[in-house]
């Protein structure tokens, strides 16, 4: 399996790429984690990065293809999903010649389609703990205490890209410099475009009816 997931910022990506990996046995691989965590632990991407992440905006292509390259080459037979991974036509089509190299070429690039208000809604209530990374949202997932992890005690927190300015800046950014890589993709012949509205199985279900699994 060798599967990117597409999609505007709440899409649900990483959920669907966790159940890929569940039932697939494939690697997971988000370059936003591994952002995330080189700012945590301040390593020289991370600082680099945090500025970019912090106000929406797009980390700087070379940073990102270096990361993703580094994940990938420590990939097995199984295969991988990409999520959050290529963002531009540059990312792209590093990303096609590096697999071409190894000669692992995309099977296919599932997008998940959403509507942009229903968007803000999921991104803008999401909350997450900073010791266990456990997640929460104000409408489908609310902890037992208010503002509390169920699993650790730790106090939750709202990351900075999840508040509604940086949202619609995140969207816009999408609109404007990830969409056309759909295009890109559509070229190819690998593109498949998933309603992903409602239910996480029902979802899941149509990516999977979509790649064949």
């Amino acid at each position: 399996m060798r599967i990117v997931l597409f999609g505007a910022p709440g899409a649900g990506k990483g959920t669907q790429a966790s159940q890929l990996v569940d039932k697939f046995g494939a690697a997971h691989i988000s370059t936003g984690d591994a952002l995330r965590q080189a700012v945590a632990d301040k390593t020289d991407v991370g600082l680099l990065a945090k500025g970019y992440m912090d106000r929406g905006e797009l980390v700087p292509d070379d940073v990102v293809i270096a990361i993703a390259k580094a994940r990938l080459a420590t990939t097995d037979d199984k295969g991988f999903v990409l999520d959050g991974f290529p963002r531009t036509i540059t990312q792209a089509e590093a990303l096609d010649v590096a697999l071409e190299e190894v000669g692992k070429p995309l099977q296919f690039v599932v997008n998940l389609s959403v509507a942009e208000d229903l968007l803000i809604e999921r991104l803008s209530g999401r909350w997450v703990c900073p010791d266990c990374k456990e997640p929460y949202h104000i409408v489908s997932k609310q902890p037992k205490v208010a503002g509390v992890c169920d699993k650790c005690s730790g106090k939750l927190m709202q990351r900075d890209d999840d508040k509604l300015e940086a949202i619609q800046n995140r969207l816009k950014v999408y609109n404007a410099q990830t969409e056309p890589v759909l295009e890109y993709y559509s070229g190819k012949g690998v593109l498949r475009n998933i309603d992903a509205v409602g239910d996480i199985d029902i979802v899941f279900a149509r990516v999977c009816e979509a790649i064949g699994g």
